[in-house]
């Protein structure tokens, strides 16, 4: 057994303290949080801790955090989305990394998992930006076939501290328990996922209070059950 751990940064959160304990992050490209400033701090602790980069492109909505839908015209969202990544790629480079997927955040993503045309339009963009990048989507989802018919590597993610529904789809933030703040629980969640074979690379969001603490209970009951920690 194999899994990917990332997680959501560059958002104002304590980056440093949950970074030991992933293979890839997922950096804001400053339309739903953070700014040039943080981009670039959060890609240099990852490249020193040895973690891989990712864009992490959302809806230009900072009131929201980027979770609140939206509705673009496809040139407005392929430009929204080539606005980010150019943004990321460009201060991935400057440190001397390189830019290695792409996930959509929020409102976008849940959209992604369930819209065609949008999965469409977002895969595309990717491919022309880069056919070498992974496009990351929620497993099992419609940003996944999208991913696969534009020709690019696409990994299917779960997440270790969110809440599913019966039809395994994410429980809504809205609702009350949707966000797992046991780290024994999300652990639990975790290994579960992996051992099913649900996903390619697992996600702990790194503004979820505690999240440290979280990542840290992940990866040990990952690694205590012979689950190998590797990036994508």
């Amino acid at each position: 057994m194999k899994i990917d751990l990332n997680a959501d940064l560059g958002e104002g959160m304590d980056d440093a303290a949950i970074l030991p304990f992933l293979t890839s992050a997922n950096v804001a490209c400053g339309m739903h949080a953070g700014d040039p400033s943080a981009m670039d701090r959060t890609v240099e602790l990852a490249l020193k801790q040895g973690v891989r980069i990712g864009a992490h492109p959302g809806y230009a909505d900072k009131a929201n955090f980027g979770r609140t839908d939206q509705e673009l015209s496809e040139p407005g969202l392929r430009a929204l989305l080539l606005y980010q990544l150019g943004a990321i790629d460009a201060i991935v480079r400057a440190r001397g990394g390189v830019l290695r997927h792409v996930k959509a955040h929020g409102a976008l993503y849940n959209r992604a998992a369930k819209d065609r045309e949008l999965a469409r339009v977002i895969a595309e963009t990717v491919r022309d930006f880069g056919r070498d990048l992974v496009l990351v989507g929620l497993a099992g989802s419609v940003q996944i076939d999208a991913a696969r018919a534009a020709g690019l590597k696409a990994a299917g993610e779960a997440f270790a501290d969110r809440r599913y529904l019966a039809d395994g789809s994410l429980m809504p933030r809205s609702r009350p328990g949707a966000v797992l703040h046991d780290p024994a629980e999300a652990a639990a969640q975790a290994l579960r996922i992996v051992r099913e074979g649900r996903a390619q690379t697992l996600c702990m969001h790194g503004d979820t209070p505690g999240a440290s603490a979280i990542a840290a209970a992940v990866r040990a009951a990952l690694e205590s059950a012979g689950v190998a920690i590797a990036p994508l």
